[in-house]
């Protein structure tokens, strides 16, 4: 699988392939026209619980991806979906979030490249 990710604030380069936003919100300040996501999937993005608990903390990160991934595994068709779409050719997880090594994008590429699920 081809899975890469990108700040929504990145160029648009050909070689992206499917553009997803991974994101709950839309990025503030940013047009559908200047990000070009070929797809918007919020079911993606982490409960707001979970995201407003982890805020940044890099201290919480190995616990944040590990939440995040059982709130995935509870929702397995957002991974087949982008699993699907990624056997198919490359996929480019976009986000909004400062720290290009602590979000979400980064926890789901792991959770997506990590042994293939299946619903329980």
């Amino acid at each position: 699988m081809d899975i890469q990710l990108k700040r929504v604030y990145d160029p648009v380069e050909k070689s992206d392939g499917v553009r997803v936003l991974v994101d709950g919100w839309w990025p503030r300040g940013m047009t559908k026209e200047r990000l070009r996501a070929d797809l918007w999937l919020r079911e993606a993005a982490p409960s707001v619980a979970l995201r407003t608990w982890f805020h940044r903390d890099r201290s919480r990160w190995e616990e944040f991806r590990d939440r995040y991934w059982a709130e995935l595994d509870g929702s397995p068709a957002v991974g087949e979906h982008l699993r699907d779409l990624a056997s198919r050719g490359r996929v480019t997880l976009l986000f909004s979030a400062r720290d290009p090594q602590h979000n979400q994008a980064m926890a789901l590429r792991d959770y997506l490249l990590s042994s293939p699920r299946k619903a329980p």
